[in-house]
């Protein structure tokens, strides 16, 4: 994308080029950069916030370390695009996120400077930890570097990590980007020890630094030198890191003298960089929470474009609905989420009914058996979680919920594709990993009414229970407000026909509707993945030839496994063709194009319906 020139970064391709600048063109290029990520975000849509944040520590990094020598490992990637940029992809901004383009997440396939890719929290210092140790082992000398946010420092495996290469004493750089957000506002107790430790320098620095007092050089030295005598950090010295900072980090000249003098000492060192996250674009300064992910925007305003989709509600609106319309008439149940308030749809609810509301921040181990003990307690928890971040508490999920059959629901937004954001968070497993548990009911809307009786279902339901729900719009009919239940185990038919029997787990169902009507076939819309409607199964095998099982989750261990599980162990005398999501990793791009690209999308479901019919029918003919 080149719609106007930039003087110094139209000069840079990779860091080499940026090791040959003075600190004056330094600081050009990352106005440059900022600039250039806004143009190009605004028109695209993308993370923002995060990576405007990044610029002058991603030049620091690349332009002190001998990078991809010296190795870097940012954590998550939301703040990645000023590192691609310099790494060689400033040309395929414009593609981020799209199909076939570049990933929004740092991607090994993609580059030799993506060192770890990671689309969830806190994986950086354990990774980093790893490759130090193997660096050691094969007595290499290259330098290790994570970078990881606040609010990645809220989830326990970062202390995991850094407690054990306190121990080990292991030459390695952790960088803590303190930007005092993560997706959602920051909570727990580390928090407010970084907030602590920034009002008390901002205090004494407001004293020090006064411009009438002759000692503002000298605090200004210490100040922008590494070791900070007023905030030592006693938290990482105590676990074996020595600390820095916290040091400016939008400062290129003190980021480089710093990360310079950091560069030749050993054992474990921390970093304390304080960025502003939207810096340079005030309107994302003012609020990082909404510019942290866009849509194409017009800069000038800040507002989004116009969607092109006719019906704005989605599953997770539907949710929200839900949630705060039973919170008026059930006092008994408590929305717990990890990190997600926004996302999960639980803003309104944390406004209306605060001490029903916790956000525990990137902890999804804990929200999970943080839901076990309120079950034990006497309430109804209400986990709102995205089903890739689930595959996080798997152990909690077994072990402290579905083995001692607590009285815990699943809201599980973000199920099949989710599209841009790509195969770290598509929701394609859950079914698979939930199903082997005895206890748990495993319910999948195909519409927005359904979703709400499903929601009713759980709240009412004794045992752990889970509703999956894709991301995105839903039919677009209006909601109806009902207290109804679903019988547990029951599916619904939606057409009745003769030959074909297709049976649904999920929205899919929609993809499927019109051939079923117009060859006839019998639609059933399964509703449970667990339990499954065992006595429709058995009844249909009487009267149909085949069976096709369609779902948004991978076909291994899948709903169709369970079908045909059930088969197979009843001996029913019925052909089966199982569709879902393929046994690959699926890259990102747009839901519509990646369901299109393993053939889930209406038009090649009709083809392959069609091709199957039309192979029934003809053989019957031959027979008669």
């Amino acid at each position: 994308m080149k719609n106007k020139s930039y003087p110094i970064l139209d000069q840079v391709e990779t860091p080499e080029d940026i090791r040959v600048l003075d600190i004056k063109e330094l600081e050009s290029l990352a106005s440059d950069i900022r600039e250039y990520i806004l143009d190009t975000i605004s028109k695209t849509g993308g993370h923002l916030a995060a990576g405007l944040g990044t610029v002058e520590l991603s030049i620091a990094l690349h332009y002190v370390f001998n990078t991809p020598i010296d190795k870097i490992i940012w954590d998550i990637g939301h703040q990645c695009y000023p590192h691609k940029i310099l790494t060689g992809r400033k040309n395929k901004l414009d593609s981020v996120r799209k199909y076939n383009g570049i990933s929004g997440f740092l991607k090994i396939k993609e580059s030799e400077y993506d060192v770890f890719g990671a689309g969830h929290s806190s994986t950086s210092i354990s990774a980093a930890l790893g490759m130090a140790i193997a660096r050691d082992f094969q007595n290499k000398k290259h330098n290790i570097i994570s970078i990881i946010g606040d609010g990645g420092m809220t989830a326990g495996m970062s202390y995991e990590a850094m407690c054990h290469a306190g121990y080990l004493k292991t030459d390695m750089l952790v960088i803590l980007n303190d930007n005092e957000m993560s997706i959602s506002p920051n909570v727990g107790a580390l928090n407010k020890y970084l907030t602590r430790l920034m009002s008390a320098i901002k205090e004494k620095g407001n004293n020090l630094l006064d411009e009438r007092n002759p000692i503002k050089k000298i605090a200004k030295a210490i100040k922008d030198n590494t070791q900070n005598i007023l905030t030592p950090g006693h938290l990482f010295e105590e676990i074996g890191f020595s600390y820095h900072g916290p040091i400016d980090g939008h400062d290129l000249r003190s980021l480089n003298e710093v990360l310079k003098n950091l560069k030749s000492k050993q054992g474990p060192i921390l970093l304390h960089v304080i960025t502003k996250k939207g810096k340079g674009y005030k309107i994302a300064e003012k609020n990082p929470i909404k510019y942290h992910g866009v849509t194409p925007f017009d800069i000038a305003t800040g507002a989004a474009d116009k969607p092109k989709l006719k019906n704005s509600l989605t599953y997770t609106n539907i949710f929200t609905k839900w949630i705060n319309y039973s919170a008026q008439y059930n006092e008994n149940f408590v929305a717990i989420t990890p990190a997600m308030r926004e996302g999960s749809g639980l803003v309104e609810f944390e406004e209306n009914y605060p001490k029903r509301f916790f956000d525990v921040g990137i902890a999804e181990q804990h929200s999970v058996t943080l839901a076990a003990g309120l079950a034990i307690g006497g309430l109804k928890p209400i986990v709102a979680i995205y089903s890739t971040f689930l595959q996080r508490a798997y152990d909690q999920l077994i072990h402290d919920v579905n083995l001692q059959n607590l009285n815990v629901m699943f809201a599980i937004d973000r199920a099949g594709l989710v599209g841009a954001d790509g195969e770290t968070h598509h929701g394609i497993y859950d079914i698979s990993f939930m199903r082997v548990l005895p206890n748990i009911v495993i319910m999948t809307p195909s519409n927005e009414n359904e979703m709400w009786m499903m929601l009713n279902t759980g709240l009412q339901f004794e045992g752990p229970s889970a509703i999956r729900y894709p991301r995105g719009n839903s039919s677009g009919n209006e909601v109806i407000i009902t207290d109804e239940t679903i019988e547990v185990g029951k599916s619904l038919t939606v057409c009745e026909g003769d030959a074909i029997a297709i049976l649904v787990f999920g929205e899919l169902l929609n993809n499927v509707f019109d051939i079923s009507k117009r060859l006839s076939l019998t639609l059933i819309d399964m509703r449970f993945a667990k339990p499954l409607d065992t006595n429709k199964i058995n009844e249909l095998s009487k009267t149909h030839k085949y069976f096709i099982t369609l779902e948004d989750n991978v076909l291994i261990g899948g709903a169709g496994s369970a079908v045909n599980e059930h088969i197979m162990q009843k001996g029913l005398d019925i052909n089966i063709l199982n569709l879902g999501i393929p046994d690959k990793i699926i890259s990102h791009g747009s839901q519509d194009e990646l369901y299109t690209e393993i053939g889930l999308d209406k038009k090649s479901l009709e083809i392959k319906i069609n091709e199957l019919y039309n192979h029934i029918t003809k053989n019957e003919k031959v027979i008669k």
